[in-house]
């Protein structure tokens, strides 16, 4: 494996702290910018949509300039802008700075991905692309636990401004590493969006928008779900730390099934059983007594971490067995797919909590994956490549 992978995956560490950290932080962060828990919840829609927008017009923009400034600069916008969100006096303000924080955090994570499959051989793509997805995990499973650990013993304001200088250090990390020589494809936004009309492509990306909207639909609220069925905020990192260590498990073991087994038979399962896990939210809710409701919803969010943390890696793979040729394309629009997803899970959320409870959530998330294994499902007639 190629140990540059390694160096690329730091950065995605770096971005998935600040994305992931902010449902932790949502109850407090709320209440310190004085808005409901729900207009709070619309900072994690900014930024999906923003991410998912964002990233095709500036890869496009960008995609003939060499690798390693794009990447670094990229890094270093969204340090700058996680400090002023720390900083922010008022909700608008940071809501500002977090459409910025997503711009910038999209260009970095598809220029990542396109890079490792640019450094990874047939062989080993699927692999490369969960080191680089691993550095995500790997957020998950540290990054947004400490962020909650610093918010809890000093404020959500100073686990912003901390993630913004690590970003910082990050930045100059990759361009003291990364190598000056790997080209870019310069191609227009049109010419980027157009691969979405190749076979398999369209409905592959429909599939990663349903299932993250599932994910989010419950992730984003998780730390309300937390203190509303009694468990006290100070457990909120255990909660993430459990989420986050199933989350590393399970992207390294489907980044092998997916190579032995194929990533298109991965991603079904994968789904089949994400689905399943959401339903264990609203039971667990409302059948089990407060102390013990807790600790099982500490176990579910680690098994979901295991299973639903293996969609990335076989999800990319998939779609570069679709078009092999177009994979920095097709990968930059999977991360689009995938922050809609978010947007549209995370504003689900939210709209039901201004009409229903939080513990409801999981029946949303249940609904919308079943929705995308119906799309994926469709699919199975067609053919694919070996890769697959």
């Amino acid at each position: 494996m190629d140990l540059r992978l390694f160096w690329l995956a730091l950065g995605t560490f770096a971005v998935g702290t600040g994305a992931f950290v902010i449902a932790s932080l949502l109850p407090a962060l709320s209440a310190d910018l004085e808005v409901a828990v729900s207009q709070g919840g619309m900072l994690v829609l900014a930024f999906a949509v923003a991410y998912a927008v964002g990233t095709p017009i500036l890869s496009a923009l960008t995609g003939g300039f060499t690798r390693r400034p794009v990447l670094v600069v990229a890094m270093a916008i969204y340090g700058l802008a996680n400090v002023a969100s720390g900083l922010a006096p008022s909700y608008e303000v940071l809501m500002a700075t977090r459409v910025i924080m997503a711009a910038a955090s999209g260009l970095y994570a598809a220029t990542a991905q396109g890079t490792a499959v640019l450094l990874s051989t047939p062989q080993t793509r699927t692999r490369a692309i969960a080191v680089i997805v691993g550095g995500t995990t790997l957020s998950v499973a540290l990054g947004a636990p400490i962020g909650a650990i610093i918010a809890n013993v000093m404020d959500w304001r100073a686990a912003l401004i901390t993630i913004g200088l690590v970003s910082l250090a990050v930045a100059l990390a990759l361009q003291v590493m990364l190598p000056d020589n790997l080209d870019g494809t310069k191609l227009s936004l049109r010419s980027r969006l157009l691969v979405v009309t190749r076979p398999g492509i369209g409905r592959a990306l429909l599939v990663s928008v349903f299932i993250l909207a599932g994910a989010f639909a419950v992730y984003t609220y998780v730390a309300v779900l937390a203190g509303e069925i009694g468990m006290g905020q100070t457990l909120v990192p255990v909660l993430l730390l459990a989420f986050g260590a199933g989350a590393f498990v399970g992207n390294y073991l489907c980044g092998i099934l997916a190579d032995k087994f194929g990533a298109a038979r991965t991603v079904r399962w994968v789904i089949v059983v994400t689905t399943v896990i959401m339903l264990a939210f609203p039971l667990e809710a409302y059948l089990l007594p407060a102390g013990v409701a807790g600790w099982a919803l500490i176990a579910t969010m680690a098994l979901w971490g295991v299973v639903g943390w293996g969609f990335p890696p076989a999800q990319g793979s998939h779609i570069v067995s679709l078009a092999p040729e177009a994979a920095p394309l097709t990968l930059a629009l999977n991360a689009s797919a995938i922050y809609l997803g978010v947007a549209l899970g995370s504003g689900l959320g939210g709209a039901y909590l201004t009409i229903g409870s939080v513990k409801d959530l999981g029946i949303i998330a249940a609904i919308l994956g079943i929705v995308s294994l119906a799309i994926h499902l469709t699919g199975r007639a067609r053919p694919v490549v070996a890769a697959a």
